[in-house]
This record gives structure tokens, sequence and C-alpha cells, in this order.
């Protein structure tokens, strides 16, 4: 093989060994691969990096970023042997728009604060992308986004139409408003039992999930990265109660219903505690 084995290895490199691997005599497996095959692997990764940033572990950081730019090369040496385009026209592309959207650094536009910064962002990338209407820039979200992520996105978005809540507050009472009409949905129905008001009951959570995009928009909160780390944070809790219960010989479903309310009032009290 053609190839020269050195102690440190740079992009060119990674290139010439992804494409080493989809060649003719490459590995079975890489040569075979498509955009849709390894579409998952793309994800996952992204993933894992968002992991390494949360454990705070550069080592950990550094591999997983080397995974995901993998990824990134591959995919563009699948268009590469379609001749539609190369992985510099990806770097080349990318820098452009980091120049055009940087009018503050590269141009004589004046942009003093982040807030700033954003708003001529967001206004030059509804330029470029041709986006004629806020129904554009909301439509414009990707269909493939984490529900909350998307959520987030459209609140932030509907907000420069000014249709959203101006403060906290007013979110948070249309908030408890939709969280009242539920309840009162699920008291009047709480002896149905032939599962017809599920359509109903998801329309309502549909639309509580989204004012609580709302009141996370306003108090600059990440939807998706709170609720990642409660759950992460609920499962130390759950581990912590089980591992008790399991310490005094008893079993955490065979508790009585006092019992485990109170096991369960701990968790979440675990739970909500500031870290």
């Amino acid at each position: 093989m053609d190839f020269v084995f050195k102690n440190n290895y740079d992009i060119s490199d990674l290139i010439e060994i992804v494409k080493i691997l989809r060649s003719e005599n490459g590995c079975p497996w890489d040569k075979v691969q498509t955009h849709e095959s390894i579409r998952s692997d793309l994800i996952e990764e992204t993933y894992e990096v968002c992991e390494g940033i949360d454990r705070d572990s550069p080592e950990m950081l550094r591999e997983e970023l080397g995974d995901l730019l993998l990824q990134i090369v591959f995919h563009a040496q699948i268009e590469s042997e379609k001749n539609n385009f190369v992985f510099n026209d990806v770097c080349s592309d990318i820098c452009k728009k980091l120049i055009e959207r940087h009018p503050h650094v590269f141009g004589s536009v004046k942009a003093e604060t982040a807030d700033e910064v954003l708003k001529n962002w967001d206004a030059i990338k509804k330029e470029t992308k041709k986006q004629e209407s806020y129904s554009d820039t909301l439509e414009s979200i990707p269909s493939t986004f984490p529900a909350l992520i998307k959520g987030d996105k459209i609140c932030r978005r509907a907000s420069r139409a000014g249709i959203c809540e101006k403060d906290p507050a007013e979110a948070l009472r249309a908030l408890s408003k939709e969280l009242s009409r539920l309840a009162d949905e699920a008291e009047k129905n709480a002896d149905n039992t032939d599962g017809d008001k599920n359509e109903l009951y998801q329309s309502m959570m549909g639309v509580i999930l989204l004012k609580i995009c709302e009141v996370d928009r306003l108090l600059k909160v990440d939807s998706e990265k709170a609720l990642t780390y409660a759950s992460q944070r609920f499962t130390a809790e759950f581990r912590k109660a089980e591992e008790e219960i399991s310490a005094n010989k008893r079993e955490l479903d065979k508790l009585s219903e006092d019992e485990l309310r109170g096991v369960k009032n701990r968790i979440f009290s675990g739970t909500a505690a500031i870290r």
C-alpha cells in the first residue's frame, strides 16, 4: 500500500485514509456505506461529543471530536466519488459563511454586544436563505431536530415577530392556565378507561411543552439540556434510594404506598437540588 506511516497525522491524512478505505482494494465494510447507512452514526457521535462536554473530560472530548470529524470526512468522500464536491469545498463554504456573517469583524458594521451580533447574524441569514417572512424562518427549522430543541427555536424565532410572551411572569401564568385545563380534563375523565382521550391529552401536553420552551427562552434556559441533566440526576437519586432500600433487605416494588410516596418525594427533592 502506498501510504506513509507517521507519529502524527493531520486533516489531509484523514482525508487520504478515508479515501483508501473506500477504494476498490479498501475495507469491505467502508466501501459499501452510503449517506443513509451511516446517518445514525453521525447523530450518535454528536451526542458522544456532548457527553464529553458534560463530563468536562478533555480526553473524551478529544477522542469524540475525532470520531465526529471522521463522519464529516466520510460523507464528503461519498460526494467526492460522485463528483459533487470535496472536503475542501465544505471548508471553503463555512469560511465564506463565517466571513459573511461577521461583518463587524471582517467589514465595517458595528456590533458592540453579543445581542447585536446575533441580530446581525439573523438578518444576514434571513437574506441569504431568501426567507421573506417570519413563517419562512419557522418552517426552515429541520424536522429531524429533537422536539425540545425545535420547540426552543420556534419560540425564539416567533418572539422576533412579537408573538410570544414578554416576561417570565406572563409566560408562567400562561403555562399555569394550560396545566389547570389539563388537570380539569383529567379529573373529568378519571373513570374513562377506553383511551379515547389520548389524542386530546397529547394535544394539550404539546401546548404545555411548547409553553415550557417559552418560559425557558425568557429565563435563558436550554430546554434540552435542562431535561437531560434532570434525567441524569433523577437516575442517580433513584439508584441511591434503591441501594439504601436493598441494604435494609427490602425490595423497592414491595414497599407500601406511603413508603413509595416518601421515596418518590426524596428522589424528586434530590433531583431538584442545585448541584
